[in-house]
């Protein structure tokens, strides 16, 4: 130690010590703590009257990383990821399927318990740690950075073929400007001097005909691979195209995509609810969805698929959510974030699922009403050859007005008095509730129930534009985070320009997606779909859990979220990191491998007519090939990070970690006259990283101390390169 400071002088002085500590450091030459994401903070001497701070770079900037233009591109930006195609055809379904307003109950039990509390786990991880998903779980736990391995595995595997759907939506999007629209009524073909139905579309219906054959050209069987579709080809390359140009300048670009794709679909859900509500019918569709089958709660069928909704419905295990938040300042409010993004997605499945069951309900009335005259027809055309006496109609009713219950109750007569003979006549009973129990998820709801609805609508190739519009919208938004969640970690990695890289992916992509443009397309779309994201992005999120609630410690991981939101979060989500959500997605993945083992493994084949065809053994093989691939890179990173094959990746620190170590390593001798001062020997004194506070749980309360520098300080966020706490 120097023999000039005033240290040294006082220990050989008899005068009793009654300067501060911060007193006596305010005397050295300043340091500019706040230069290193190491700091804890400003002491209190930095900040006396007439002592000029020295300038003090912002961390968050020096480490080089681009950053969001402001708070609403973010938060839009989550949302559009959050918020895609599932909000609009699987919500509506599950909720129709498991008990109407029911559903609703354990879907919202368990936004809670799993939904939110690993929303803002990913988002506090990616915040802090400024890195994509394989960045951050090398920071987190080394043996574990598979984690972000397979979560960009999943993130590729589901852009394939989400991309193909959107292409769909743009094939349907062109297809809306004509009147009437193409796929209002079968078609019409000639043989010979006689016009007839295509018999193929007349067994089914117009939608559905002009979906499989003349949209996809569908071939019979997943064997039958039947060539290239080109016109979902073209439609597949436009697709891919709009999401280069949108990812292409990194989230400079999408952040500005954004405020349409994201805002859009809501003006459009608005215009279609509005529309929906004045249509016949869309009240009946509206009560039956909503009213609640309570036994259904009962069954653990519904609540297993209310977890898997709420698992996918936030997009978690993608690595988007990580890579957007990635972007933010370190002391951005991501507790209020997951809360508003989670919100936002919950309501918009409410109102999606409101909008599709009053058009639902508007379908099912003009589904009835032609239920009705075709079989008052058949009645008449009985009483005119005898087979049913005139006596058997009630003398009120009138077919030329024969409404619904007038219909219903001569049903009832005949299917009385013939009751030997009444399935011979081939009558149906037109009854409402049969119509409204037909609802249909996925890619039938969209392209086949939701386009018949808008064919009786007034101005139909207007909502048919804007239907397909907004889908293209929800998809593209989607697909920007899974881009974004695939970019951003190689990014990190490798020094490679983001616009070659975009084009690059985009270009691959584009070439694999090929497999869904086939005749046999869709039936891949459906084997990625059940396949490739499912059982392996629950294995990913539970480790993620995993890793952050007990192998980097909750306590110290809640005490990080102090530092850097100022606050402490509520000790609820102490309890649900550590104890609930992994045990929730235990049950989860169990329930998942199970209803794997017990339903046969197959596809929706269409000849005329739609019927299951098992997977044959090459298929079923490629199946599970695509659960492995996502999965391999967990176990083989374990493996070589456990014997130390490979480096482990914290030499890949942030710029300003690297400058904070080289501030801290320059002031040793500081450190130690400090030290000294606090009664340390040097041969006690830690290493300058700063170590790790004890957290006391939930409820406790510490004050950070900054033992390096003597000042007990409150700050607003701690290193988040620090070797001892890395998250």
């Amino acid at each position: 130690m120097p023999k000039n400071t005033k240290v040294t002088q006082r220990e050989h002085s008899n005068e009793p010590v009654t300067e501060s500590v911060a007193d006596l450091l305010s005397l050295e030459h300043p340091m500019d703590y706040k230069s290193s994401q190491m700091s804890m903070g400003l002491s209190p001497a930095s900040t006396a009257p007439g002592k000029a701070l020295l300038p003090s770079p912002d961390p968050d900037a020096e480490d080089g990383r681009p950053a969001w233009n402001n708070k609403l591109e973010y938060i839009l930006a989550q949302v559009g990821f959050s918020v895609g195609l599932g909000n609009v055809w699987r919500f509506p379904y599950l909720c129709q399927k498991n008990g109407g307003g029911a559903y609703l109950v354990p879907y919202f039990i368990l936004l809670l318990l799993i939904g939110i509390p690993l929303f803002f786990l990913e988002l506090a991880v990616g915040q802090r740690i400024r890195r994509g998903s394989i960045g951050v779980w090398n920071y987190v736990y080394p043996q574990l950075g598979g984690i972000g391995v397979s979560s960009l595995m999943v993130c590729g595997f589901v852009g394939l073929y989400y991309n193909v759907i959107i292409g769909w939506s743009i094939f349907y999007f062109f297809q809306s400007f004509q009147y009437p629209l193409p796929w209002a009524e079968c078609p019409i073909q000639r043989n010979g001097t006689q016009a007839i139905v295509v018999p193929e579309c007349e067994k089914s219906s117009a939608t559905t005909y002009f979906w499989y054959r003349q949209t996809l050209n569908i071939t019979s069987s997943i064997d039958d691979t039947g060539g290239l579709n080109w016109k979902m080809t073209l439609s597949l390359l436009v697709a891919w195209i709009l999401v280069c140009m949108a990812v292409i300048k990194g989230i400079q670009s999408s952040g500005k995509v954004m405020y349409f794709s994201s805002l859009f679909p809501y003006v459009v859900l608005f215009c279609f609810l509005v529309r929906g509500l004045m249509m016949k019918g869309a009240v009946d569709g509206i009560a039956h969805m909503f009213t609640p089958k309570l036994e259904k709660m009962l069954e653990p069928q519904v609540w297993r698929e209310a977890a898997t909704q709420v698992f996918f419905a936030l997009g978690l295990g993608f690595g988007g959510v990580i890579a957007f938040s990635s972007y933010n300042k370190r002391d951005n409010n991501c507790h209020f974030d997951a809360a508003l993004v989670s919100i936002i997605n919950f309501v918009t499945s409410i109102l999606a699922t409101l909008v599709v069951f009053a058009v639902l309900g508007f379908k099912a009335n003009v589904m009835n009403e032609k239920c009705v005259v075709e079989n008052a027809e058949k009645i008449l055309g009985f009483l005119s050859t005898g087979v049913l006496s005139k006596e058997l109609i009630p003398p009120h009713i009138n077919f030329s007005h024969l409404s619904t219950q007038d219909y219903a109750e001569m049903y009832g007569v005949i299917k009385a008095v013939k009751e030997d003979s009444f399935d011979q006549l081939g009558l149906d009973a037109c009854v409402l509730e049969d119509e409204l129990n037909k609802a249909v998820q996925g890619t039938g709801l969209a392209f086949i129930a939701f386009t018949e609805a808008m064919t009786h609508f007034p101005a139909s190739p207007f909502w048919s534009v804007m239907f397909f519009f907004m889908l293209i919208n929800l998809g593209l938004g989607s697909m920007i985070g899974t881009m974004t969640g695939i970019t951003t970690p190689i990014l990190d990695a490798f020094k490679i320009r983001k616009e070659i890289l975009c084009v690059v992916c985009c270009v691959i992509a584009f070439l694999l997606g090929l497999l869904f443009v086939q005749r046999s397309g869709n039936y891949f779309v459906t084997m990625f779909d059940d396949y490739s994201a499912g059982l392996p992005l629950t294995v990913v999120v539970i480790l993620e859990n995993i890793s952050v609630a007990w192998i980097y410690g909750t306590k110290r991981f809640m005490q990080d979220l102090e530092d850097m939101l100022g606050f402490r979060p509520f000790s609820f989500y102490y309890y649900m990191w550590r104890y609930v959500s992994p045990a929730v997605l235990v049950v989860l993945i169990i329930a998942t491998v199970i209803e794997m083992a017990v339903s046969p493994a197959g596809y929706n084949a269409w000849v005329e007519a739609e019927h299951f065809e098992k997977y044959p053994p090459w298929a079923l093989t490629m199946a599970y090939a695509l659960i492995v691939a996502a999965m391999l890179p967990l176990p083989i990173v374990f493996i070589v990070r456990h014997f130390n094959l490979i480096s482990d990746g914290s030499n890949k620190l942030s710029v300003s970690y690297r400058k904070g170590m080289m501030k801290d390593i320059s002031n040793l001798e500081e450190q130690d006259e400090q030290r000294f001062i606090l009664s340390k020997n040097p041969s006690e004194a830690p290493s300058p990283m700063p170590a790790h506070r004890a957290y006391l749980g939930p409820g406790g309360t510490q004050e950070m101390t900054n033992t390096n520098y003597g000042t007990s300080t409150k700050t607003g966020y701690q290193n988040i390169g620090s070797p001892e706490s890395e998250l």
